[in-house]
């Protein structure tokens, strides 16, 4: 598909920040080794600052709850894209939403190329009758297979990460640099699953406030998880809560100057690798066999729960569903193995 015209695809990404963030260093990638590219993202309003000043790349707002609600309103949604002389389009969600998307976009002959989800394959992962366990496709290399099909193939090594952006002046006041590390911790995720137990969590901020070598910003949302992380401001001196405090936009203007980002399997975690920044994850039930792994990070930066103690782990891809028992998965990860961790990227004491 490629030319010496520019060429203009449609990338559909309509879901959670997380996955939307997975498809920076793609795009990035892409841009970069086709110079002939221009990129409009079709997402939804709240994710579209993780686009913001990214050259050939703009932005179309998908209204899913309003004006392209149901059928009709994606009839109308495809009529509004048809406008921006879309040459081709690569659907990295495939859902029942983009399907049908693609059925009109048939209409108009405009080559559309959905994402290999691997549905079965993940199936049969999280399957606590496994009879293998190996490592899945990253969903990068499952991005990367849709422009590959487009004729734009892009290989891991290839892609991009974003550069630093400035600190927000809304989000100076938050921190106090005084020649610390700024380090972010999100300790939130969407099912208690993926999700470190928050006394737990609590002692890995203490041991990091006590070593005075940190600035700490907490990142969450909702109003139980920024109560969470405003007591935990008032008791640690060395603490400051962004949760609730800035726009999504400054909130990634201020994750993208961390030098560390500590989050669970979740979308803090995509949004600081996007930028480069060392991220370690904790992992509950899930597991990063299933291609969810942010983006570029060592392995040895994801600190997982004991599968000889909790063999059925990963018990499911999201973290919503585990069996009996396995509640407790994530406290046979110590907040000493975290402390050490981050010691270690950041060569700095225990």
């Amino acid at each position: 598909m490629a030319t010496n015209k520019t060429v203009h695809i449609l990338v559909i990404r309509l879901s959670a920040m997380g996955d939307v963030a997975m498809t920076v260093p793609v795009l990035l990638g892409v841009l970069k080794k086709y110079p002939k590219v221009k990129i409009t993202v079709l997402t939804k309003e709240f994710t579209a600052p993780i686009f913001e000043n990214i050259p050939n790349v703009s932005v179309f707002k998908a209204d899913v709850k309003g004006r392209h609600k149901g059928f009709l309103g994606l009839w109308k949604l495809y009529k509004e894209l048809k406008t921006l002389q879309i040459d081709v389009v690569a659907d990295l969600h495939n859902v029942l939403r983009s399907t049908v998307l693609k059925q009109f976009f048939k209409l108009s002959t405009i080559p559309f190329i959905q994402v290999d989800k691997g549905r079965a394959a993940k199936k049969a992962l999280v399957n606590p009758d496994r009879t293998s366990f190996s490592p899945l496709p990253t969903t990068f290399e499952r991005y990367a297979e849709v422009f590959g099909k487009l004729g734009y193939p892009i290989a891991i090594s290839e892609m991009e990460t974003l550069s630093k952006r400035l600190i927000p002046d809304s989000a100076k006041h938050l921190i106090n640099f005084e020649g610390k590390m700024l380090i972010g911790i999100a300790p939130f995720a969407a099912f208690s699953g993926k999700m470190y137990p928050l006394p737990l969590m609590e002692e890995v901020i203490a041991m990091l406030n006590s070593t005075n070598n940190y600035q700490i910003v907490l990142f969450g949302g909702g109003k139980k998880e920024i109560e969470v992380l405003t007591t935990w401001e008032t008791q640690f001196n060395n603490c400051f809560n962004a949760a609730g405090k800035l726009s999504f936009s400054d909130e990634l203007g201020l994750i993208s100057n961390l030098q560390l980002m500590l989050a669970m399997d979740s979308g803090n975690a995509h949004l600081a690798a996007m930028f480069g920044v060392p991220t370690v994850t904790i992992w509950g039930v899930t597991h990063p066999y299933a291609g969810f792994s942010p983006f570029n990070q060592p392995r040895h930066y994801s600190l997982l729960s004991d599968r000889k103690k909790y063999p059925a782990i990963p018990t499911s891809i999201y973290g919503n569903k585990y069996p009996d028992g396995y509640d407790k998965v994530m406290e046979t990860i110590l907040p000493e193995t975290i402390i050490q961790k981050i010691s270690e990227i950041l060569k700095t004491p225990d």
